[in-house]
């Protein structure tokens, strides 16, 4: 078995993910066949694989890159925040229930053999594994048991590359700093370092580059730039949320939960040309948007809690009534229904009323199973017609029962009929509901659909009385194109026959 590369940084958001993106690109590029992998990945932006397992999105989007279809292999152990001190655990695209930190701590070593299956599996199957770390591996309250940084590394036996974020500040401290605090045999695989997130003149670096390498005797192995690359961020660490909005015909507000969740959708829709995406955390920014979106969440209650304590849903009463789009996706159409209950989770029993902006009321009595499923919009009225006849696909794990006699309808027909209500009793052939400008549908990835962002822009357009396109741009070959411009600076800036020398591999 070949030994493995991996990836640590010197801290969270360092840029580890797009750098094993970017070296899984360059190295399918050059004809070996990669995979990625990180141990355990503390997310909310998840992905269901076509067998209706879970796993994070930064994997799926390095196995994209990698040309290889996403599996639970790559990310064998989830942790999806619900509280401050908790997590829903998932392991091997299962979930094990909700833990306490502490209770996980004591926990995750018994993870090991399940780990080392994946990684094993993965190993075997292809000629590179490029692994992922987690924060810090200088974390010295998280070194025991570790399982995810030098921990990791030794049971893999992989070489490391160290990753800093210079943009941030600090980066010679950073890398300094992480390698004092490693043990003798620690140091020793970290065989590299890696400057990231430059802006400026290199040449200005050179003398801070031969003084940590004199100072860690490692070398420098590269220093990427700061890169113009659209590639889906991780998590709630996303830049895109705090980023300026561009000025365009079509003004979409996303309102931010505090734990938004499944986002890949949305970030088709700010691929599109003409279509300015932007993330509001309070009623004040809303403005009057063409389009408002309330996301799915990993946090169904307690973020709807969040959203009246910040007096959102009035401004989404407001803004409906005076004809804006309104549209709900997973958790998020949910809310903006009459009413959700349960017998489980952090509904406890409990009848929630939701936003009431929509018909439609939700019962869930366990944990639903993903399921893929397909079919058109059919039930689209008001605003959204144009998205009438639109193919959808994607997982759908619970549904809404639609009172009659409102004038809403069911917006999804599903082809088969094979999707599940949230208790498993009966299958159904809808999801979704639609009442003139306000709709909402269970699937988290609705706008990943093509024909869905086209039907969608077309209602906003002709909303405002301009004249819609008749194609937009294919949301996976421009991911594609972003996948490629990010090998390109890889190439570009780290030393790859180095790293190809680490891999035993010609370059």
């Amino acid at each position: 078995m070949r030994r493995p590369l991996m990836i640590q940084g010197t801290m969270s958001n360092a840029g580890k993910s797009l750098l094993v993106a970017g070296l899984c690109r360059v190295f399918v590029q050059d004809g070996y066949s990669v995979a990625p992998f990180k141990s355990q990945n503390m997310a909310l932006n998840s992905h269901i694989t076509d067998d209706g397992l879970e796993m994070a999105r930064a994997q799926v989007i390095q196995a994209e890159a990698a040309g290889i279809t996403p599996s639970i292999l790559m990310n064998p152990i989830l942790l999806k925040p619900t509280s401050d001190s908790g997590s829903e655990v998932i392991v091997n695209g299962e979930s094990r229930g909700n833990m306490a930190a502490a209770d996980y701590f004591e926990y995750r070593w018994s993870l090991v053999p399940d780990i080392m299956r994946a990684f094993e599996s993965l190993a075997e199957s292809h000629d590179i594994v490029v692994i992922e770390g987690a924060g810090s591996p200088a974390e010295i309250n998280l070194r025991k048991d570790d399982i995810v940084n030098m921990g990791l590394a030794e049971l893999t036996d992989a070489d490391v590359l160290l990753v800093g974020d210079i943009d941030r500040g600090g980066v010679f401290a950073q890398l300094v700093g992480t390698l004092i605090l490693l043990d003798e045999a620690e140091q020793k695989r970290v065989k590299g370092l890696v400057i990231n997130k430059f802006r400026g003149d290199i040449g200005l670096l050179h003398n801070g580059v031969l003084m940590l390498e004199e100072k860690t005797g490692k070398p420098v192995v590269g220093t990427l730039p700061y890169l113009d690359v659209d590639i889906e961020d991780e998590d709630s660490l996303s830049s895109r949320f705090s980023a300026a909005p561009k000025a365009d015909l079509i003004d979409v507000a996303v309102i931010r939960l505090p734990r938004i969740a499944s986002f890949s959708g949305i970030s088709a829709l700010g691929a599109i040309e003409g279509i300015s995406v932007r993330y509001v955390d309070g009623v004040s920014q809303l403005g009057h948007p063409d389009l408002v979106i309330v996301p799915d969440t990993n946090s169904l209650v307690a973020d709807l809690n969040w959203l009246r304590s910040k007096r959102f849903d009035q401004a989404v009463h407001l803004l409906a009534s005076q004809g804006v789009a309104i549209f709900g996706l997973g958790g998020g159409y949910q809310m903006l229904g009459e009413e959700i209950c349960d017998s489980q989770g952090d509904l406890a029993g409990r009848h929630v009323p939701g936003l009431a902006v929509l018909p439609v009321s939700f019962s869930q009595q366990e944990a639903s199973n993903q399921r893929l499923a397909s079919g058109r919009i059919t039930g689209a009225q008001g605003l959204f017609t144009a998205l009438n006849g639109a193919l959808v696909k994607g997982h759908f794990g619970l549904a809404g029962s639609i009172r009659s006699g409102t004038g809403a309808s069911a917006l999804i027909s599903f082809d088969d009929g094979s999707s599940d209500t949230c208790n498993h009793l009966r299958a159904v052939a809808f999801d979704g509901c639609c009442l003139d400008n306000v709709a909402g549908s269970s699937l988290p990835g609705f706008f990943e659909s093509a024909e869905c962002r086209l039907g969608l822009l077309k209602a906003l357009l002709e909303a405002k009385g301009l004249a819609a396109p008749t194609n937009i741009l294919d949301y996976q070959e421009y991911k594609q194109k972003q996948y490629d411009i990010l090998a390109d600076a890889v190439r570009q800036h780290l030393d790859m026959e180095f790293i190809y020398g680490l891999l035993g591999l010609p370059d």
